[in-house]
């Protein structure tokens, strides 16, 4: 998703140098797009995005940067409710709490933000002595352009790239 205010292009590359992993063209070239997404991507399109960029960038190494990236509490992968199947999604962790719409028909996903997710949070804290590390919430439904659902089951309808 598009970088936040206060945060700066090449903060994923920066923290990985501070921590002592060394920065290949095709590290670089897969936090870049991961970076400059404007959308959350799956794997395989971190892959052609990333190959667009340094053409010797192949599967494993992306999975390795992903891996890598999710160790260390810099990217969520999230399902986003399984709109292409099995695959897993990516963004850059950030500090702000929100929540995935997804439209189970087109796979658009809308990222929402509420002071109701706070409250959520303070009362599972409050309730269960719990310290909270990461929130995670989806709704699945159909959005407005997709309407109500008339019976095409997900792997009919296109879903967006």
């Amino acid at each position: 998703m598009p970088l936040q205010l206060n945060e700066s292009p090449g903060r994923l590359e920066a923290e990985l140098s501070a921590r002592g992993v060394r920065m290949t063209r095709q590290r670089r070239a897969i936090l870049s797009v991961i970076e400059t997404a404007d959308r959350h991507l799956d794997a395989g399109q971190i892959l052609r995005r990333a190959h667009r960029l340094e053409s010797s960038v192949d599967r494993v190494t992306v999975y390795r940067t992903l891996d890598l990236l999710k160790k260390n509490r810099m990217i969520d992968e999230l399902d986003l409710m399984h709109v292409t199947g099995g695959g897993h999604f990516y963004e850059r962790t950030t500090s702000r709490n929100h929540l995935h719409v997804t439209c189970l028909r087109c796979g658009k996903v809308i990222e929402f933000e509420s002071a109701n997710l706070e409250m959520i949070r303070q009362q599972v804290r409050n309730a269960f002595g719990f310290q909270i590390e990461v929130t995670r919430l989806e709704i699945g439904g159909y959005c407005q352009d997709c309407g109500k659902s008339d019976g095409e089951s997900l792997k009919d309808a296109e879903c967006a790239d």
